[in-house]
């Protein structure tokens, strides 16, 4: 029998604004429901929902086999955070309010997603405190309309930050096909800008609700929806590889910026396009234009070999720094 919702709807998380991208750390009430039943176990402070379990909060949804809800009572008013909470009174339950949630585990086939956001694993905690989601198992992924972001060992999310953080084997692929791998990855994302009254009362009546109006020369473009966690940069660490559909660029650490196109690769820097390829210490690469400058060890020159007849003057794409072009 599938419960009714409202399960904890008793149980108000701190805070208060609206929530943007996968964030269950603002205030409101969690909706649980099983179709295997609901497990109250008052003496540990947790209720465990299994068989197609579900919470739902402001926007995010969390589907697993298994979920737990750990609460604790909430603070008087003025408390020290420290400050051991009042035992609970006699018949009080997650119903009657005076409690909120701290942790949130998801076991079994994870599925976290809101509107356009969608993180997948075999488990995950929200941690409400810090506001972070840890995702592990096989297969993990972080999905917006912008990107793909997967690990092999972990992924982080941290909300109030907007920073994903990737461990072993970590990826980015964006929409236009950019994939940027290390062994570790740090992806900070840019907030959109709240709409203000003039720009609302821009909107074309034409438009469907929730939907912002087009910036001044870009009408008729699909651009990407708002505060959806677009890519700032990415901090790259340790097996640094950007492929773009032209050239590999391996090193040992770089960042890349999303806004710019530009990624810096340090340490034992390789391009290789075709049979091409050119090393040095450092690499500038302009992946809009498709332009890579390299920069070599103080004292020492850059090595490359170009093949014939692999492109049209292959050297002006991919030359060292500081050379003009070839004459």
């Amino acid at each position: 029998m599938r419960l009714a919702q409202g399960i904890l709807a008793g149980m108000l998380l701190a805070g208060g604004v609206a929530a943007q991208g996968i964030d269950m750390s603002q205030g409101g009430p969690v909706d649980i429901t099983a179709t295997n039943g609901i497990e109250w176990r008052q003496v540990e402070q947790v209720v465990i929902a299994r068989g197609d379990a579900r919470a739902v909060r402001d926007g995010t949804t969390v589907d697993a086999a298994r979920l737990l809800a750990r609460y604790r009572p909430q603070a008087a008013a003025g408390a020290p955070a420290s400050a051991a909470p009042a035992p609970a009174a006699p018949g009080e339950t997650p119903l009657n309010g005076g409690n909120e949630i701290w942790r949130m585990e998801a076991e079994g086939d994870v599925r976290i997603s809101t509107a356009t956001d969608i993180a997948r694993g075999d488990r995950a905690v929200y941690d409400m405190d810090q506001s972070v989601l840890v995702l592990t198992g096989r297969e993990v992924s972080y999905t917006t309309p912008q990107q793909v972001i997967t690990a092999r060992d972990s992924l982080e999310y941290w909300t109030q930050r907007r920073m994903a953080v990737g461990r072993g084997s970590a990826l980015v692929v964006t929409q236009d096909g950019r994939r940027i791998a290390a062994d570790t990855l740090v992806a900070y994302m840019l907030e959109d800008p709240a709409p203000t009254a003039g720009a609302a009362a821009a909107t074309p009546a034409s438009a469907p609700a929730g939907r912002p109006a087009a910036r001044p020369g870009t009408e008729g473009a699909a651009g990407p929806p708002p505060g959806q966690g677009r890519i700032d940069r990415v901090e790259l660490f340790g097996n640094v590889e950007i492929r773009t559909e032209t050239e590999v660029i391996r090193g040992e650490r770089g960042v890349y910026s999303a806004v710019t196109g530009l990624a810096r690769v340090l340490g034992n820097v390789r391009i290789t396009r075709g049979e091409n390829h050119v090393a040095g210490r450092e690499a500038l690469v302009n992946m809009n234009t498709g332009v890579s400058r390299i920069i070599s060890q103080p004292g020492q020159r850059v090595q490359g070999i170009i093949t014939p007849q692999q492109g049209a003057n292959p050297t002006e794409a991919t030359r060292p720094a500081g050379q003009g072009s070839p004459r």
